[in-house]
């Protein structure tokens, strides 16, 4: 199933989703729903919301409480973005200035803190302790691993356990979440709810290493930011750990020290060269490829519907993309 047809199928909840978004955008403070709505309306994705809605709809959802949770959901995603490009200080993102460049630093720091209380007002409207719970839950494991990540920063010590461990809690904890809290609503067993649980995580999981991917094998105009952002960051990602570990000595002190200065643009063509020669961009390729696989396995105790054949495509297409 393609991207297209899947977004077709979703389509009713879809808008039903954005609905819930503009309207609990609303508030008496101009520059919360300005701000809101840019980076609300900025050309994401919204996978983790449409993975939430072909969830419910593969359990056979009866009601429209997953259309409010999937808008929670992407609050919280929300959130993390506008506190994630403060801190990388980044600039661009899908192309366009991220809310910290238009609004400053400030504003997107507090519109951030107002997206994820609206998300825990919302949560509060689907009268489920264990929605608060799971999502809660999530939302703490996400801010340790921003942290984590801020600490592995400029860090070429850091290890491939370190590196997934992050990827765990900061990107798919939040699409665990997703599907889980399907299940939940939909009030299936506990073997339903740990399976749909495995299928986030798994997808979350290949989503992002694919990003890391696409940081080094990518072209930036269909980006939306430059190739080499993270090696600028300093940010240690498994193309990077893998081509430590595999370079020659002289090669892998070079990764080392490019990580550690935070001056990898300047050094963008030589760190590109040895990661070819270690073949690292392929075994970040097959480790996302891997975790797509174990998505779609994961999907094995549901009733086979469109819905299902579209988060199986959706794991296969996560990593499948030029962007």
């Amino acid at each position: 199933m393609q991207l297209e047809q899947i977004k077709q199928l979703a389509n009713e909840d879809m808008l039903a989703v954005n609905k819930v978004i503009a309207d609990q955008l609303q508030s008496d403070v101009a520059l919360i729903q300005q701000l809101g709505f840019y980076i609300v309306n900025s050309g994401g994705k919204r996978i983790r919301p449409l993975i939430t809605t072909l969830a419910a709809r593969a359990l056979s959802s009866t009601n429209d409480s997953h259309i409010t949770l999937a808008a929670i959901i992407e609050f919280i995603h929300t959130a993390t973005l506008l506190h994630d490009d403060v801190v990388d200080e980044s600039d661009k993102r899908r192309g366009r200035d991220t809310a910290n460049a238009l609004f400053g630093n400030s504003a997107s720091v507090l519109v951030g803190d107002f997206l994820y209380t609206r998300s825990f007002q919302m949560m509060v409207s689907l009268n489920e302790m264990k929605v608060m719970q799971i999502l809660s839950d999530a939302t703490n494991v996400i801010a340790e691993g921003e942290v984590m990540q801020l600490m592995n920063c400029n860090d070429p010590s850091t290890t491939e356990a370190s590196y997934m461990e992050v990827i765990y809690c900061k990107t798919a904890k939040l699409f665990e979440a997703a599907t889980r809290l399907a299940a939940v609503l939909t009030q299936q067993d506990e073997k339903t709810e740990q399976a749909l649980a495995d299928y986030g995580c798994y997808l979350g999981t290949a989503f992002q290493l694919m990003d890391d991917w696409l940081d080094y094998a990518g072209e930036s105009e269909s980006l939306g930011k430059n190739v080499g952002d993270d090696l600028a960051e300093g940010k240690p990602t498994l193309p990077l750990i893998h081509s430590m570990q595999h370079a020659e000595a002289k090669d892998a002190e070079l990764i080392k020290n490019v990580i550690e200065h935070g001056d990898g643009l300047a050094h963008l063509d030589a760190v590109l060269s040895i990661i070819k020669q270690t073949e690292s961009l392929d075994y970040t390729y097959q480790q996302a490829e891997k975790h797509a696989q174990m998505a779609v396995d994961a999907l094995a105790v549901l009733a086979d519907s469109p819905y299902k054949q579209a988060l199986e495509s959706l794991a296969w297409l996560s990593v499948r993309r030029a962007n």
